[in-house]
């Protein structure tokens, strides 16, 4: 299409030959018009000498976001470390702290499984002693000596094999009594503690505390032995007292690896002391970097909760495996041994899974998914239902209600931080501890949010203004506001 600016202007030649002829009754451009044109025509020339666009292959990538990549390796890091932290606190526990470790293996001497091995090898070590059948023997011999007849001589010999039989059943009860009575309990946890006092001592380089024999560090079952040979004889078995002073021993670990034991103690102490805080800051450090913070909160209590039923897993395959290396005769000591002594970390396992789990639910309520906007609108609702009326109106007019509303973002992060406070002050607390002390914080989110009332106004703002008032400019002005006039609308 052409346009002419004048009538009388020559119109250029067409390229193509064609005579361009001009409509008699053009009319001349105006002046906005004619702007118009030349802004369309500088637009046109511009698109024209702009270079092509590059094709889609050639344009530039979306640059890397650093932070992004930074936050995942965070997380990643953090959440391996978890079940590391868990390991190393527990092991450091039981062997620098003498009564956590009381506390964990006491409990093993009052299994009945466990009692009847004790009872059994406590048997057997007093009948190798003591030889009931040989001194019955010796015995018939010298009565035979001193004129009893060889016929009831000959019996009686035939008679020590049962006696010696019934000898042992007889002082088998009386050591699975004394195993199974508390004071020998109390005297086995004494002689744990006792143990374990030594154990810690040679740890930090005290190695005369306890005994090294044929390249082994051994534990002394010389108190056992005389608990049980004082029971006998108070109940008769007057034979015990010939009991020598044994010193039978149990190996603990070849004292080849005790200047190695020592560096690995020295080096689980500084472990178990900061790396659950490294672990603890990586993740935090995960959490700020990332773009979507709700969401990286959410794949850490997942992830808590992930690592810890695989430790699960790998401790009750590690159960299966050291009660399959033993015999089958002490395999039910050895599982209930295993068992009371690992609760405490299926303990440390269920309350982390839980803290997981809270974490995990709190970033998804916050959020912004539309069942969990449902869920807060239905609980706000409800909170709202319980201060309408007097209550409400009570808590506008008094200082309460919009001082609460005036820091409401603080009380709520002030609460969050005491009941995180409250978990870190409890000494080793459950699942049950974290549901408890979760329980109590929504309930006192709820009192905040129930004592939340903004003050409401003192009268009801002017309605404005109809269409049909108008300010006159003309008018006297009364309180800063010009006179309204009335303007009657045409019919």
């Amino acid at each position: 299409m052409s346009v002419v600016d004048r009538p009388d202007q020559p119109v250029p030649p067409d390229p193509t030959g064609a005579t361009a002829t001009v409509a008699p009754d053009a009319a001349p451009l105006t002046a906005e018009e004619r702007a118009e044109l030349e802004r369309l025509r500088a637009e046109l020339a511009a698109l024209r000498a702009a270079p092509p666009a590059p094709p889609p292959a050639a344009r530039r990538r979306r640059p890397i976001r650093w932070a992004s990549i930074a936050s995942a390796v965070l997380l990643v890091l953090g959440l391996v470390l978890v079940p590391v932290s868990v390991l190393a606190v527990w092991t450091h526990n039981q062997l620098s702290d003498t009564d956590r470790f009381v506390a964990t293996v006491g409990p093993v001497l009052q299994d009945p499984a466990v009692q009847t091995v004790v009872s059994d090898r406590v048997t057997a070590e007093i009948f190798t002693q003591v030889d009931v059948q040989q001194l019955a023997n010796q015995a018939v011999d010298a009565l035979a000596a001193q004129g009893l007849p060889a016929p009831i001589a000959e019996r009686l010999h035939g008679l020590t094999g049962p006696l010696a039989d019934g000898t042992r059943s007889f002082v088998g009860g009386k050591v699975q009594e004394l195993v199974s009575s508390p004071a020998f309990v109390a005297a086995a946890q004494q002689a744990l503690t006792l143990s374990h006092q030594q154990m810690v001592a040679v740890l930090e380089g005290q190695s005369s505390a306890i005994g090294i024999q044929g390249g082994k560090v051994v534990l002394d079952l010389y108190p056992f032995i005389e608990a049980a040979k004082q029971k006998l004889v108070a109940s008769g078995f007057e034979l015990a007292a010939r009991i020598p002073a044994i010193h039978p021993t149990i190996d603990l670990f070849p004292a080849s690896t005790l200047i190695r034991a020592q560096t690995l103690y020295h080096l689980l102490d500084i472990t178990a002391t900061w790396l659950p805080w490294v672990t603890l800051a990586l993740l935090i450090g995960g959490v700020l970097l990332a773009r979507r913070r709700r969401r990286a909160t959410m794949v850490v209590g997942i992830g808590v909760m992930a690592t810890m039923f695989v430790l699960a897993l790998a401790l009750f395959a590690v159960r299966g495996l050291v009660v399959g290396a033993v015999a089958e005769s002490s395999a039910a000591a050895v599982s209930s041994a295993f068992d009371i002594v690992m609760r405490f970390v299926r303990a440390a396992l269920r309350t982390l899974f839980v803290v997981g789990l809270v974490v995990a639910l709190g970033a998804w309520v916050t959020g912004p998914s539309p069942a969990a906007v449902r869920l807060r609108g239905a609980l706000a609702g409800g909170v709202a239902s319980l201060r309408r009326g007097a209550v409400g109106r009570w808590l506008a007019e008094g200082p309460v209600g919009p001082w609460v509303h005036a820091h409401l973002t603080l009380l709520r992060t002030g609460l969050v931080v005491l009941a995180a406070l409250v978990l870190v002050l409890i000494d080793r607390p459950s699942g049950w501890d974290v549901l408890w002390v979760v329980v109590a914080l929504l309930v006192l989110l709820g009192v905040v949010q129930f004592l939340d009332q903004p003050r409401r106004p003192d009268r009801e703002p002017p309605a404005p203004p109809t269409p049909d008032v108008l300010a006159d400019p003309q008018s006297p002005v009364r309180d800063g506001t010009p006179a309204p006039i009335t303007v009657d609308r045409p019919s």
